[in-house]
């Protein structure tokens, strides 16, 4: 070996040893093999986190009912997902308790929030909604959220 042979030996200490491996082939997989690697892809899809915001669009729906069989409509809003404000200032007073009774089952059904925001005015959020602000603190400083 020359000299120069040796300095390459020196800082390059395994490269003769990769050569060795160069020919090497690995073994044809089986079609098992390759179903598993799929399942093992669809797993992964299924399993990534995904932003909120980048998929869902949130709404906020206001209706004024005049009538108790408006409540499913509402339910319905409710049930995918969308925040409903509540106007029962023209609803009959005995209509709109029992809106409000079954509203406040369905969110509660639904791990959502029923809140009064002013007369005969509530909000009903489902679970990942959540109310903050100035205004709030006022309304219950006034008695009027619960």
């Amino acid at each position: 070996m020359s000299l120069i042979d040796e300095l390459k030996k020196l800082t390059h200490p395994y490269e003769d040893e990769d050569e060795e491996f160069e020919d090497f082939e690995e073994p044809a997989r089986s079609s098992r093999d390759a179903f598993e690697d799929q399942r093992v892809k669809v797993e992964d899809r299924r399993n990534k986190v995904v932003n909120i915001h980048a998929t869902t669009q949130l709404k906020v729906v206001l209706v004024k009912p005049e009538r108790f069989e408006n409540a499913s409509e509402i339910a319905d809003h409710l049930k995918d997902k969308r925040t409903v404000v509540l106007n029962l200032e023209s609803t009959n007073k005995d209509i709109a308790r029992r809106l409000v009774d079954f509203l406040s089952g369905v969110a509660y059904a639904g791990e959502g929030k029923i809140k009064k925001i002013a007369a005969n005015t509530y909000i009903i959020t489902p679970y990942h909604v959540d109310i903050e602000g100035d205004l709030i603190d006022e309304l219950e400083n006034n008695g009027l959220y619960f």
